[in-house]
């Protein structure tokens, strides 16, 4: 099925928008998870942490007013909040590694239903390996992945066992996909169905994930705007 006009990138972003709350400090992967602060509220007040040394990153600059001297994780401008700060990748990772992210939202190429994450390789192909990803993962309060329901192939990113190389076990709490809200229940290792987005229904999600779902009585059903 589906989604019309709407865009599913935006979709999630906003969806996983409502899991930042004000005073958390935050790391945001590229790609989806950047778009995050588009949708948060003027009274959110957050720190966004990137691994190559930066504390309290703020939207992203216009086109010409970019700082050569200012970039997120992945190389791409960006700007400074008040408070902000700016440090070497070592302290950088020891704020990772001492547990202070609150949370963390990253892409993923495959989760399991006990919450592991494989998300930085794919056997044969190229990558620049696996950066901080591993720490993040790890040592988060939360780790929320945004990512496509299904591969390329139409193939299930959710589920039983990884098949790819893993980035850290038993990590993922919450899975948001175009089509649904996943809860990781990491301890018993179930997939807990809450909410799902319109138009796609609930026999869609579980038609398109690959491990055994628990549907949540009181599921919501999403229809953006």
């Amino acid at each position: 099925m589906g989604l019309g006009k709407i865009n599913p990138r935006e979709m999630m972003a906003k969806r996983a928008a409502e899991e930042v709350k004000s005073g958390m400090i935050v790391n945001l992967g590229i790609g989806i998870p950047s778009l995050i602060p588009n949708y948060l509220p003027d009274d959110c007040h957050v720190m966004f942490h990137a691994e190559n040394g930066v504390l309290g990153l703020g939207p992203t600059p216009n086109k010409g007013e970019e700082d050569g001297n200012l970039c997120n994780a992945a190389g791409l401008p960006v700007t400074l909040i008040p408070g902000s700060s700016y440090f070497d990748s070592s302290i950088a990772f020891a704020i990772i590694r001492k547990g202070l992210l609150d949370l963390t939202v990253l892409g993923a190429l495959e989760v399991s239903q006990k919450g592991d994450l494989a998300n930085w390789i794919v056997p044969g192909k190229r990558v620049p390996g696996i950066g901080g990803a591993m720490d993040l993962a790890q040592k988060s309060k939360k780790v929320i992945v945004l990512m496509n329901h299904t591969n390329k192939n139409g193939e299930p990113k959710i589920v039983s066992e990884c098949t790819l190389p893993l980035t850290s076990p038993k990590c993922v709490d919450l899975i948001i996909t175009e089509m649904a809200v996943i809860e990781v229940k990491k301890e018993s290792g179930e997939l807990w169905l809450n909410e799902v987005m319109a138009p796609y229904l609930i026999s869609d999600v579980i038609e398109k994930t690959g491990a055994p779902l628990f549907v949540n009585p009181s599921v919501i059903v999403h229809r953006w705007e």
